[in-house]
């Protein structure tokens, strides 16, 4: 017997997270996707012989939700895991480091690679492991550290500006899609608590083995049905509205209008759509939401004639490229290598030409790779996401809203609502799965039984 009737709109992982708890919790359960797919913005597509995810999604063992969502979609398989966090640091200078841990308890995993760290001097790696300490002993729920930016918080400690680049930006870029000056000292003492100096294993680096299509759109479709929800691809919610105590959420499937009722709602898409489907509901605020903004993430992608590293990825400093992942198993390329450059924090590249792109990163990756210069480029194209992530700046923590809203039964999930995590596929699954105990304690109190979310 069904505890009632639930509609999520969006089916990227915070939607997918949400409908798949509640189906399982015995709700009737309709999941409407705009797209022809799920999976939300990790998806793939085809390009002649390869199939080309958007962005690189790499994860971290610490991404305990996310991990658990896998194993519920039966997609465990398809990823793999650092059995030790060990990423190289590249620069066209030559010199090249190694960041990795030690089989050494939290913090001390981290310090002999500091140690021989080569991009910073020894008195900067000295400085880097007091400030460690530092930031160990915030408090990462602390409002106030979301009023000061990490760069600002950095140089109070006295980090000298080629370790705030070399060190901690390497790393709170690629998290937070936001340069140090520009990231909130609160998400990035979470990004650096819990992912690097909380556990020794937090940091590993995991990789899907398969497309992320595949991965997440493919494997969440089979769940959802196995576990008796609907799914609705290509059905655009147009608005959404109160009648009685349950709502009806009016939608547009393919050239077809069309009505859902609901006891609840839960509103999993990014915060510009819900702020224009929530218009006709006393939802106040949501007019703040257009103040987290968004911030761009590009991908550059060069599929070459032959092998020209044999780095599966690599971080690199003092070039335009930020990150270059080896992409040939995963997207099935017959023959070469397919190289990807992760390039988060993306304002000065997102609206560059893709022949001004290839004119910069064709050369920067002949510096890395001197092999790269008698190998022939097969193809270059360009993956832009201008709204990414939310911007993730000082000030931002106290717009982000709970999952429960002023409206009954009406319910938020997405990266972007107050999980107290980043924008990551992490704070994705989780915010749905919050979204989901608030429905179903509400529905529960509905009927008399005194629960709390």
């Amino acid at each position: 017997m069904s505890r009632g009737r639930v509609v999520v709109v969006g089916g990227g992982l915070a939607g997918v997270t949400a409908a798949l708890d509640l189906a399982e919790a015995g709700f009737a359960v309709e999941l409407l996707e705009t797209r022809s797919r799920l999976g939300g913005a990790t998806y793939s597509f085809q390009r002649g012989d390869l199939v080309v995810d958007t962005g690189q999604h790499v994860f971290l063992r610490c991404y305990t939700a996310y991990l658990d969502l896998l194993r519920r979609l039966g997609a465990q398989e398809a990823i793999s895991v650092q059995r030790r966090f060990q990423v190289p640091v590249l620069s066209p200078s030559g010199r090249a480091s190694l960041l990795h841990r030690w089989n050494l308890p939290a913090p001390g995993h981290l310090l002999p690679a500091l140690l021989a760290y080569r991009q910073l001097t020894a008195a900067e790696r000295a400085r880097v492991a007091r400030t460690s300490l530092a930031l160990r002993k915030l408090d990462p729920d602390d409002p106030a550290l979301d009023e000061v930016s990490l760069g600002e918080w950095l140089r109070q400690h006295g980090e000298s500006p080629r370790a705030v680049t070399a060190l901690w930006g390497l790393l709170a870029v690629a998290a937070l899609n936001a340069v140090p000056d520009e990231a909130s000292m609160l998400l990035a003492a979470k990004v650096f608590r819990t992912g690097v100096l909380d556990r020794s294993d937090s940091a590993d680096i995991g990789i899907p083995r398969v497309p992320l299509a595949q991965l997440h759109g493919d494997a969440a479709q089979r769940a959802l049905l196995a576990a008796g929800a609907e799914v609705r691809v290509r059905c655009r919610a147009r608005a959404i509205r109160r009648a009685g105590a349950g709502f009806h959420v009016f939608a547009k499937e393919g050239a077809t209008s069309c009505e859902f009722s609901a006891d609840a709602v839960v509103l999993a898409v990014p915060h510009q759509v819900a702020a224009g489907l929530l218009a006709d509901l006393p939802v106040p605020g949501a007019a703040q939401w257009a103040r987290l903004s968004a911030a761009p993430i590009v991908n550059v992608h060069l599929h070459y004639d032959r092998q020209v590293t044999g780095l599966p990825m690599a971080a690199v400093l003092d070039s335009p490229v930020q990150w270059v992942f080896d992409r040939s198993a995963i997207s099935g390329a017959p023959h070469g290598q397919y190289l990807a450059i992760s390039l988060s924090a993306a304002e000065e590249y997102v609206d560059r030409r893709t022949e001004d792109l290839r004119a910069l990163f064709v050369p920067a990756l002949q510096q890395l790779f001197p092999r790269a210069r008698q190998a022939r480029l097969l193809d270059f194209f360009v993956t832009r996401e201008p709204s990414a992530t939310f911007r993730q700046a000082p000030g931002t923590a106290a717009i982000r809203p709970d999952a429960r809203t002023p409206v009954p039964g009406l319910v938020l999930a997405g990266a972007w609502t107050g999980t107290g995590w980043p924008d990551t596929t992490e704070g994705a699954v989780r915010s749905g799965a919050r979204a989901a105990q608030v429905v179903t304690a509400d529905q529960r109190r509905h009927h008399g039984v005194e629960v709390t979310a």
